[in-house]
């Protein structure tokens, strides 16, 4: 199982914000989520989150000022290669300014407004949670369409 990391920049202004990227290419096209990527050979998953937000958005978050909130393990039983064990970070501090690359598109939402029906189904599952600042641990398995939540346990 691949290991991936995803963090979420929350800001206050004066409602609460997140930060979203409107994924442009690869696995996820088309669909909001976290910013992240994949864990290299050699970096902690905290060193992991902090490289893809630069890549990402070119923000750069101090490794004292990103919270590790827990794991989300999703199982594609009919496409086992997308399984993955993510990492999950929050950060209310960084530097500079979200801007757009090759793979995101940035937008800031208040989480009222949160756009879960063009996300990854399972975020309804857990987003919430992380927002509220609860830690969690949990695996999400995926029906045959590679879509559709089957099962959180």
């Amino acid at each position: 199982m691949k290991h991936t990391t995803v963090c979420y920049l929350i800001k206050h202004s004066p409602e609460l914000e997140v930060l979203l990227g409107l994924k442009k290419v690869g696995f996820g096209r088309g669909k909001y989520a976290g910013i992240g990527g994949k864990v290299e050979a050699g970096e902690s998953i905290a060193e992991a989150a902090i490289r893809e937000v630069e890549e990402e958005i070119g923000v750069k978050i101090p490794i004292n000022s990103i919270q590790h909130m827990g794991i989300v393990s999703f199982l594609f039983p009919s496409k086992v290669e997308w399984n993955q064990e993510v990492s999950i970070f929050t950060t209310h501090n960084w530097q500079g300014e979200p801007i757009e690359s090759e793979e995101m598109k940035p937008f800031w939402f208040k989480f009222a407004d949160i756009p879960y029906q063009s996300m990854w189904q399972d975020n309804r599952f857990w987003l919430p949670q992380i927002l509220d600042g609860n830690k969690l641990n949990l695996t999400i398995s995926f029906k045959n369409d590679n879509e559709t939540v089957d099962e959180v346990f």
